[in-house]
């Protein structure tokens, strides 16, 4: 089990196939989005409603045992400045006690602007605000899960 915000040890702990899962911790729920199998592409999925930490993991490795995920991507809600702020230490807690019960390998991103990538993208697509508010979470654990999948994918052409 590794707990990472090192995209090299992230790598270094991952098999060399198996889907990612992207997680958008929020204090009311929890976005989801899965990759496939090459590491190319996040797919949003859904979105828990969160509840007590026991109930929200139990949810969380129901889905993840289930696509076979081999690790997972946690955005991390740094302020502005790049600090870690009350939101971060919540989301390292939560890490390291999920970590307890699904021990896969786990990077942290930034998601700085996720949520309001995701919205964006989501009022161009012409998405009504009750069908945005129902989705967002877990399009912006898509991107959250993109933008390692990017990074996995531009570090792969330099070791070419």
């Amino acid at each position: 089990m590794i707990l990472t915000d090192e995209i090299e040890a992230f790598i270094a702990a991952l098999p060399r196939d198996g889907a990612l899962a992207g997680l958008d911790l929020g204090t009311k729920t929890i976005g989801l989005a899965i990759s496939d199998l090459r590491r190319s592409i996040a797919t949003p999925q859904s979105t828990i409603k969160r509840s007590k930490f026991t109930q929200d993991a139990a949810a969380l490795v129901d889905i993840l045992k289930a696509r076979q995920i081999v690790g997972l991507v946690l955005g991390l809600p740094r302020n502005m400045d790049g600090s870690e702020g009350p939101r971060c230490q919540s989301t390292r807690a939560f890490a390291r006690n999920f970590a307890r019960i699904l021990p896969l390998p786990l990077i942290f991103w930034d998601e700085r602007l996720s949520t309001v990538a995701a919205e964006r993208a989501l009022i161009e697509a012409d998405t009504s605000r009750k069908r945005r508010a129902e989705v967002v979470d877990h399009v912006a654990a898509g991107y959250i899960l993109q933008g390692v999948l990017d990074r996995l994918a531009h570090l792969g052409r330099a070791d070419d």
